[in-house]
């Protein structure tokens, strides 16, 4: 089980927000791309994550960055929710 405070804490040493997202079964966010690079962690469900083409399934507490400037998609492969964290670095 994740600790999201735990994860807050060390994100906001780092530098970076920390904050919960859940999406729907199916859901789907398509090639973003920010200006900051951006921390993620699966909380629950299956999540897959593309980074400049290259495809992850991380599970839950495993984190992964993705750089600032990175295609990125986010695709929620399981049967229900998927609740995932995710922080913008601040500087």
């Amino acid at each position: 089980m994740v600790d999201r405070a735990a994860v807050a804490e060390d994100w906001r040493r780092r530098g970076f927000g920390c904050d919960l997202w859940v999406d729907p079964p199916g859901q789907r966010w398509e090639d973003f791309v920010h200006g900051v690079d951006e921390l993620v962690m699966v909380v629950e469900g299956r999540v897959e994550f593309e980074i400049d083409g290259v495809v992850h399934q991380p599970e839950a507490g495993e984190e992964l960055l993705i750089p600032a400037g990175a295609v990125h998609s986010v695709r929620n492969l399981g049967g229900g929710p998927a609740r995932w964290l995710y922080g913008y670095h601040a500087g």
